[in-house]
């Protein structure tokens, strides 16, 4: 089938053939904002990681970038987005895409004028034009419930495409808008971390964090997510431990557990003066061996 014009006259190659025959693999692919699908290869194409690729949406088509071929029981886990990947991205498709991401600035301008001139009370954080320019999602974060219906109005005759105004939440809008943690890398919800899980204060007790919010939020403000998915390796290792507060002999006498430093391999056993004695993990490990009340 040759080639066919669109209204706007971009061209659309049609996608191969289906294959009936083999498995039909199963991509994550990432969007802006690090926004992330699961979508089907049905048509058996040769994607490597990295590569950007056009995949069907509700209505048209968006560009994203292969990031992941999860295995066979992840993909049995996860939501399948029932839409295919359709074809590679090429190089005229990519400076389309870098065309929209310069779209977005004037858009993201005008819609934070509208919100100031109608006096909203909501953030306007993003936003994201769909690739074929069917749809502009704007973000944006707000205490209360808003009534945008005629925002949306204004800014649908302004742009003359669909438009849809999404809510996140805090941890949600540091995702999209990036930076760096306190540790100094790249945020674990921009990099890497798929979902937000609840992080509570108890975590960073079970770590010897200080409580000060200061030191154990991050940039959204709220708990730092590090706090979760480090808990099960210091829950582990806590078990190697006596209880604090429990009793431990020591050359200077018999004291109390007054904190365990995981990261230093040591737990600290403060005696009636008042000293602190250190006591290395393999002491630890080697009286286990010989007296396992502490565990009980």
């Amino acid at each position: 089938m040759p080639e066919q014009p669109s209204a706007d006259g971009v061209v659309s190659t049609p996608p191969p053939k289906q294959e009936k025959a083999g498995n039909i693999g199963i991509y994550l692919v990432e969007f802006k904002g690090s926004r992330k699908e699961h979508y089907r290869d049905p048509y058996h194409l040769p994607i490597r990681m990295g590569d950007h690729v056009i995949v069907q949406v509700e209505r048209g088509e968006d560009l994203g970038r292969v990031v992941l071929r999860p295995t066979r029981e992840d993909a049995a886990r996860a939501r399948i987005k029932p839409l295919p990947i359709l074809r590679i991205a090429d190089k005229r498709e990519l400076e389309q895409a870098a065309a929209n991401r310069e779209k977005e600035h004037e858009a993201r301008r005008n819609c934070r004028q509208m919100v100031e001139e109608r006096s909203l009370k909501m953030k306007i954080v993003d936003a994201e034009w769909q690739f074929d320019g069917n749809k502009i999602t704007f973000y944006f974060t707000a205490e209360k419930r808003i009534d945008f219906r005629q925002l949306v109005k204004d800014l649908a005759a302004t742009h003359r495409t669909r438009i849809e105004l999404r809510q996140i939440g805090a941890r949600d809008e540091a995702r999209r808008v990036g930076g760096l943690g306190i540790c100094g890398y790249e945020q674990c919800c921009t990099m890497f971390l798929k979902e937000f899980e609840p992080v509570t204060t108890q975590l960073a007790r079970d770590q010897n964090l200080s409580l000060n919010p200061a030191k154990i939020s991050g940039n959204c403000g709220r708990l730092l997510c590090c706090l979760r998915y480090e808990s099960g390796f210091y829950q582990e290792a806590t078990r190697q431990y006596p209880r604090v507060g429990s009793e431990w002999a020591t050359e200077a006498g018999t004291g109390s557990v007054d904190r365990i430093q995981i990261l230093h391999e040591r737990m600290i056993v403060r005696t009636p003066d008042g000293q602190e004695q250190k006591i290395p993990l393999a002491d630890i490990k080697r009286a286990k061996e010989k007296k396992k009340s502490w565990f009980d």
